[in-house]
């Protein structure tokens, strides 16, 4: 009895977002969805490589998932702070379930058409774009602030446990007996999260006064964050690493093919490899994480990824390509939590709806963009110059924030003096 008390006591200090009730609600239900939606993304990218044979349509296919996003991303923030989080989120676990739900159906009847996924992947990314920034901003009703960044360092690990779990659960049921399974497991996932969400019982925030002028609104919180450089900062990165290095939706299924010859299940094992790094990116980051984010560790992070991305343009090992993804995971999580936490902890309740869509935007909105980067150079090129030109563009763009980032500090300093 004393031990486990011990060990309880233990657990709640290493993580303390888990002594909240709300918190363990919602956790539990992603450790089941979240490996549902990863097996979901996996089989949905293999479906189309299989159906067209063509990395421009698969960045097509991002365009037609992120596109929503980067067009109503702004607005969809505007609504996360106005109304109950809560109640959006039940409607988007909702409508997630049905989009999974239809997309088995044609696949499994055998009438699936590369149009009909495209249109099923915008109506996904149209209720991603209101799931993303409300569920993040969600988090501090959950814990409060004091427990907030070991709340997403925790939501990170179940993420990235999915992302091992799902994709592999994934490759061995398409090579066995189809990815419209995939796509109906996905659907009965969201059953727990729906559960959980109605049985929590949110902190109470205050909210700002309602209003009809939407734009204004949208103005107000871009304004918000572009006078806080910390904030501004944290976007300009975030926004680079979402474009150039979030691509491998794109880039793992040519190059599993072409590259590595191991078809659908060298593409799991990317996969899974990226999900490994990742998980443990973010144990590391979960049982560290009780300070401030330090920027030091945001740019040093996204410097490494923008690297690994070009060194694998001389990969031609599966072993070598596995641990260098895995390094990628690793790195990207660390990045990811640091500019999360970095943004929700600098603002404040009645903007921070609207900081993280803004937040969603950069990491998921501009996806088009970098997907129809990606998939160009794959194209033309091979999957390999797309590593390297992602990598590299990243790269010199990070750098060219760093440098303006501490001239303005430095100007602040000198007019301060």
């Amino acid at each position: 009895m004393n031990n486990t008390f011990a060990v309880t006591r233990k657990l709640g200090q290493t993580f303390p977002a888990l002594t909240h009730k709300n918190f363990r609600y919602f956790w539990f239900g992603q450790c089941i969805s979240l490996m549902g939606t990863w097996m979901q993304t996996t089989a949905q990218q293999w479906l189309v490589y299989t159906l067209t044979k063509s990395a421009f349509l698969l960045g097509i296919l991002g365009v037609a998932q992120f596109g929503p996003m980067l067009a109503f991303s702004l607005f969809a923030g505007v609504l996360a702070d106005k109304f109950p989080k809560k109640a959006i989120l039940i409607f988007t676990q909702s409508a997630l379930m049905l989009q999974a739900l239809i997309l088995a159906a044609l696949v499994l009847s055998g009438h699936i058409r590369y149009w009909q996924v495209l249109l099923l992947a915008a109506t996904l990314g149209l209720v991603n774009t209101l799931d993303m920034p409300t569920r993040q901003a969600f988090m501090v009703e959950l814990v409060g602030r004091n427990d907030l960044t070991n709340a997403i360092a925790l939501n990170s690990t179940i993420v990235n446990l999915a992302r091992i779990i799902g994709p592999t659960i994934a490759a061995l049921l398409m090579s066995s007996i189809g990815a419209g399974f995939c796509f109906l497991l996905n659907a009965i996932s969201f059953i727990p999260v729906i559960i959980g969400l109605s049985l929590i019982h949110p902190q109470v925030i205050t909210r700002p006064p309602k209003t009809d002028n939407m734009l204004k609104s949208v103005i107000d919180g871009l304004n918000y964050i572009f006078t806080k450089p910390i904030l501004a900062c944290a976007v300009l990165a975030v926004l680079d690493i979402g474009t150039f290095i979030m691509n491998t939706n794109v880039l793992f299924p040519v190059f599993a093919d072409q590259v590595l010859h191991q078809g659908v299940n060298g593409y799991g094992f990317l996969l899974s490899a990226m999900g490994i790094g990742s998980l443990i990116g973010a144990m590391i980051v979960a049982t560290k994480a009780r300070t401030n984010p330090n920027r030091r560790i945001m740019f040093t992070s996204s410097l490494i990824l923008s690297v690994l991305m070009a060194i694998i343009f001389f990969i031609r090992s599966s072993s070598l390509a596995m641990f260098l993804v895995a390094g990628i995971g690793l790195f990207n999580i660390i990045f990811m939590n640091t500019v999360n936490s970095t943004l929700q902890l600098n603002s404040t309740d009645e903007y921070r709806g609207r900081v993280m869509s803004v937040y969603a935007l950069a990491l998921g909105g501009t996806t088009p963009i970098g997907n129809l980067f990606a998939g160009g150079f794959t194209e033309k090129y091979g999957s390999s110059v797309g590593f390297l030109m992602c990598g590299i563009t990243a790269g010199i763009l990070l750098v060219l924030i760093m440098v303006r980032t501490f001239r303005k500090e430095k100007h602040q300093v000198n007019s301060f003096n």
